[in-house]
């Protein structure tokens, strides 16, 4: 069986690495293939790296101000050749991202089966997440097989009329954080430690993230404004990787730049993150991901987001959503650093997202359908 797994960003890389890994075991069974639009460039080629994928198609789209008409047309017109060279049985796309949106299209042009991961998330608003929301609702309906990370968003598809070839297996970005640590811990500790030598790891950690379109704009420079509150009210030291994109790099580095409590560093390498996530108190972001991975550590998550399509953090307790008012993001942090009751209701080791076998579940489920 010839399957191609298509991805583009750093998240859609994470989750595709242990499934990629899995299926590369049985090569007897399967001939596979890595294709990368490279919507993302340098921190897609940092997880790559870490997990030992050399892609054998590599569009490299990444430009400067690059628009979502550019990485759809562009990616379309490389998936074209790529599927026309190949012909691959199945190929597999992740998540909501432009690159699995028009991986799924480029598939259904081909006729060819589209295996869908992580699907059936939703918001129920169809600009927020922008354009996130839209790409996995059109990549749902254009795939074939779907692996739903949750009961939940197997209801979502099933809402949506998607009933057939549903399975929940849990999602692979928790496979992947075991896989990640279980690296990194081969690793010397003392690494890590000399590469945060700027960090005082005796004070409470802040871990944030942020990324997200629909908070470019006067919600980043709200959310800029409550970090440097936090940082000047409480002994804490927040570490802040600041994304690539300039619409976030501007306020952020305008607002925040020269706080002594505040470290804004460049994105980190994958095991950076997740070890660095492990140390930390608690965690500020509007990522999916760190939704996911954070309750395996027993982190409380704090969510910048007004909408979230992974609901079943904020009903386990462990993930809170405080959207990107500055007031709502200062008072909820406030609650967690000052009761400690509070903080232990959240800071639970319970993971709604999965247990760090779904990769084993899918191979098996793609191994007993007959294309």
């Amino acid at each position: 069986m010839k399957i191609l797994f298509i991805f583009g960003t750093r998240p859609e890389a994470i989750k595709m690495a242990p499934l990629i890994k899995t299926f590369q075991k049985h090569q007897e069974l399967f001939d596979i293939k890595v294709c990368v639009t490279a919507q993302h460039r340098e921190m897609l080629d940092q997880v790559l790296e870490f997990f030992n994928i050399v892609p054998d198609y590599d569009f490299n789209l990444m430009t400067p101000d690059q628009s979502l008409f550019d990485v759809t047309s562009d990616g379309l017109k490389g998936l074209d050749v790529v599927l026309s060279e190949f012909k691959p049985d199945l190929l597999f796309v992740q998540g909501d991202t432009t690159t699995a949106f028009i991986g799924a299209l480029a598939g259904y042009y081909k006729k060819t089966k589209v295996a869908h991961l992580e699907a059936g998330l939703r918001s129920g608003d169809r600009w927020s997440p922008f354009p996130e929301e839209i790409n996995r609702t059109l990549a749902g309906h254009l795939a074939d097989f779907h692996f739903a990370p949750t009961n939940n968003a197997a209801m979502n598809l099933a809402n949506e009329g998607i009933k057939e070839n549903v399975w929940v297996v849990g999602n692979t970005v928790i496979d992947a954080l075991f896989l990640g640590l279980s690296i990194v811990k081969d690793r010397c500790e003392k690494t890590f430690f000399d590469f945060f030598d700027y960090i005082d790891f005796s004070r409470k950690i802040i871990l944030v993230t942020g990324h997200r379109r629909e908070s470019f704009g006067k919600p980043f420079e709200d959310i800029c404004h409550a970090l440097k509150q936090i940082a000047s009210q409480f002994d804490v030291q927040i570490v802040y990787p600041v994304h690539l994109n300039p619409n976030i790099r501007k306020p952020v580095n305008t607002i925040l730049q020269g706080h002594k409590n505040i470290h804004l560093i460049e994105p980190l390498d994958y095991p950076f993150l997740i070890w660095l996530m492990e140390k930390s108190y608690l965690v500020l972001t509007d990522s999916g991901g760190i939704q996911e991975e954070a309750p395996s550590l027993g982190k409380p998550v704090l969510v910048m987001r007004d909408v979230t399509e992974r609901i079943e953090g904020i009903k386990a307790g462990t993930t809170r959503l405080v959207g990107t008012g500055k007031d709502k993001i200062v008072e909820e942090v406030t609650t967690l650093l000052r009761d400690r009751q509070a903080y232990d209701l959240m800071a639970k080791f319970v993971n709604p997202y999965g247990d760090g076998n779904s990769s084993r579940r899918i191979l098996d489920i793609i191994k007993r359908s007959p294309l």
